[in-house]
Formats: structure tokens, sequence, C-alpha cells
């Protein structure tokens, strides 16, 4: 296993080089997404578990919005190979057209009636009022967001991954600040709970747009056609549709399901405690995804570019080395998770969320289940995320990606939580299937050269 890792001389200090400032980007962001975690968990349970359901539905606009920054990245890397920069405009334009349009139109229904949609999940209807409170202003915050994301995917796929660090360490800590400011009522401000948790991150992607209008019109970099982003092209938009349209529904998709598995806790008796529970280790799995999310965009800039440059020789052993660079990341930081969970939480975090003993346990049980799998888990981040999508092989990521969740993992969780009505820890467990199988899937997948393809010429 070990003869992939061998490399060319400098391949290792360019991983660390592109992966570093990704790393240390989604490091702080989840940490100050703890933060903010903390300061809502301050206001109880109750509010805890009303910004988990809000952010059923906005996470979802979150995985759409990352599935259009991963699709552009997909083509933008193969054209940065290549040196195109008009055909890097034209996808930064379809890019946006693409992500404002949908993430407007989840922000409007969220301000017309944010009561009766978020009731779709859940069955509380307190939580349900709180969770309205927050979603009908957080809502905003991903237009803004979506126009952010798209030009640093633009960015970092073209080996220029600081950019987007500066301007959401930039944000995230503006966020926090104005948590604290807005939630509880300080520097003069109104106590706004909830409500100033989701005003304080508007502000804070208000903030990012104007950074990056900015940065467009002094960069010398990357210039901005206006004409090419607002006209991209036909054959862009075409091209797009579909390479990136494949990327787009796989996130989607895959964001689809992933909501599914809280709305199922939601419906489940204890639905707030479950749900309080579940945002605390979600927050702490962010965490520790940043180090397999670092590694699967830095795969998927340097296979893109390598494939764009016309050197597929060089792709398998690429992919193969990060793929077991992300699986013994993964192993060290289950271990850390595992003995996180056991000791450290339970006597010093869940004391400061003011967690009842049932959410506790319940947040112990989904760490520790987390810690088990996690070295598979970002095997297939890697796998898919990285090196499939990078090597242009679109079709068969979606399908690795998707299907064992929709097809296995999500029948059983709806079977054992709403059908069988069995104790959360038999829904968490069968959750976690979907991951054996897209290993398995992926292991399969890379043992061929049939997934590298210059999408650039099709």
């Amino acid at each position: 296993m070990f003869t992939y890792m061998r490399q060319e001389p400098g391949f290792y200090k360019q991983v660390v080089f592109l992966a570093a400032p990704i790393v240390l980007q989604n490091l702080i962001t989840s940490a100050l997404g703890m933060a903010d975690t903390f300061m809502v968990g301050m206001l109880g349970e109750a509010p805890m578990a009303a910004v988990t359901l809000a952010n059923i539905p906005l996470f979802v606009v979150q995985l759409f919005i990352f599935g259009v920054q991963s699709g552009s990245s997909v083509l933008t890397s193969q054209y940065w190979g290549k040196q195109e920069m008009e055909s890097i405009n034209r996808v930064l334009g379809v890019a946006m057209w693409v992500a404002l349009s949908v993430s407007s139109i989840f922000a409007a229904i969220l301000v017309v009636c944010p009561v009766e949609f978020l009731s779709l999940f859940g069955n509380q209807q307190d939580v349900i009022e709180l969770a309205a409170q927050y979603g009908s202003v957080a809502g905003l915050s991903y237009v803004c967001s979506a126009f952010t994301m798209m030009y640093v995917a633009v960015y970092r796929s073209m080996e220029r991954p600081q950019l987007g660090m500066y301007i959401l360490v930039a944000s995230m800590m503006l966020n926090t600040f104005l948590n604290w400011v807005f939630i509880f009522g300080n520097l003069g401000a109104p106590a706004l709970g909830v409500r100033g948790a989701a005003l304080a991150t508007l502000i804070a992607r208000m903030m990012e747009v104007i950074i990056v209008v900015i940065h467009m019109m002094c960069s010398r970099f990357l210039r901005v056609r206006l004409h090419l982003l607002l006209r991209p092209g036909v054959d862009m938009v075409r091209r797009f549709l579909r390479y990136g349209g494949l990327v787009v529904f796989n996130e989607t998709t895959w964001g689809l399901g992933s909501s599914i598995f809280p709305t199922i806790m939601g419906h489940m008796a204890g639905s707030t405690e479950i749900l309080a529970a579940y945002t605390v280790a979600g927050n702490v799995d962010k965490i520790c995804m940043v180090v397999s999310f670092g590694l699967a965009s830095t795969a998927s800039i340097i296979i893109g570019r390598e494939v764009g440059a016309g050197r597929p020789q060089k792709v398998r052993g690429t992919g193969t080395s990060m793929c077991i660079l992300a699986f013994l990341c993964g192993s060290v930081i289950g271990l850390a998770l595992f003995l996180f969970a056991q000791f450290l939480a339970p006597a010093w975090v869940f004391p400061l969320f003011k967690m009842s003993q049932r959410s506790a346990s319940v947040a112990v049980m989904m760490m520790t289940i987390q810690a088990v799998v996690r070295p598979l888990r970002d095997f297939n981040s890697v796998a898919i995320v990285g090196v499939l999508r990078g090597g242009g092989d679109v079709r068969m990521a979606t399908i690795i990606d998707t299907s064992p969740q929709w097809l296995v993992a999500i029948p059983a969780a709806i079977i054992c939580g709403l059908v069988l009505q069995t104790e959360i820890l038999w829904v968490y467990l069968v959750m976690m299937l979907e991951h054996f199988i897209k290993c398995f899937l992926g292991v399969w997948r890379l043992q061929n050269d049939s997934w590298v393809r210059d999408l650039t010429h099709a």
C-alpha cells in the first residue's frame, strides 16, 4: 500500500500548499460554527433544536451551492490546465446564474411562509415557531453566500486557495462577534435570540459580497469580463449542464438525503433532546471533516489540471496516493474523536451547552460511531469528490455517492426510526451503512483507468 505513496519530488509540498489554506479556512469556519451553536445553546435546548430544524432546508441549499461550486471546479481546473481564461470566465458566469437563481427561490419561500414550510421537518410547534424566526432571515444570507462561493471556487481551482481563506475567516469572525451582540443584546443592541443569530449571519455574508466585488474590480490574476458573466454562451451552458449538472445533482440529492435523517429524528419520541445532541455532534463532525475536505479539493485541483494539460499518465498514481493519505489521516482523527467523546466532551463540553443527561448520552453515542467510521468517510470523500470528479468521471462519482444513501441508508433509517420505533442508536447505526458500500465501490472504480476523462473536449 505504501509504495503508492512514493511521488515525484515536490508533490507533497504542493499538496500542503493547496490543502493547508482550505483546511485552515474550514477549521476556523467549523470552530466558529461551534461557537455559534454554543451561544444559541446558552438560550436552552429548544432554541438549539429550532436552529437545527431551520438548517435542514438551508443545508440542502448549502449543498446545492457546494454542488454548483464543485461542478464549476471540475471544468475550471481542466481549463486552467489549458490556460483558457475566457472559458473560465464563462464557467463562472454559468455557475453564478444557477446558484443565485435557486438560492433566491429558497430565500423567498422562507420569507413568505416560514412556519408552513418548516412544519414539514418537525412536529413541535414551539420549536417550529422559533425555527421560523431564524430561517426567514438566514435564508437571505444564502443568496449572498452563493455569489461569494462561486468566485472563491474559481480561484481555488486555479491553485489560489488563499483568497477563500481570507474572505471566509474574516466573515466568520464578524459573524461570531455579531452573534454575541444580537443574540444576547450586548453593546446596547436588543436581545433578539435566534433571530439575532440569523441577522448576524446575513450581515457577515453581505460583507463577503462587498469584498468579492472589490476584488473582482482590482484583480489582475483573473480579469473578470462582465459580458462573459452575464452571457456565458450556449456552448458553456450545455457543457456545464452536462458535467457540472451531474455534480449539482449529486450534492443536492445527497443533501436532500442527509436532511431526511434529522427529519426522521424530528418525528421520533424525545425529538428535542435528540436534535440537540445531533447539533452538537454534527458541529464536532464538521471540524473532523476539514482535513478530508482539504485533501479532496486538492486532489480535484491537481488531477483536473493534469488531465486538462494532457498528462493523464500521472493521474492514477496521484489519485491512489491521495486516497491512502486520506484514510491514514482519518484513522488519526477518528482516534482523537473517540477519546474526545469518551472523556473530554462529557466533562467539559456538554455542561457548557446545558445539555440534559439524555442529550449528552445520545451525543456521546453519535460521536463514538463517527470516530469508528471516520477513516472510511475520509477515504470516500477524497475518492469521490477529489479523484473521480477531478478526473472527469462525474457520472460514476454521482452513482457511487448517492445510490448507497437512497437505496440503503435512508430506507433502513425510516424503518428503524418511524416504523419499528427503535432507539436512536439503531437509527444512527443504519445511517452509517452507506459509507461501507461507498468504500467498496470507490476501490472498485479506481482500479482501472476509465475514470480519466478530458471534459473540455467533450
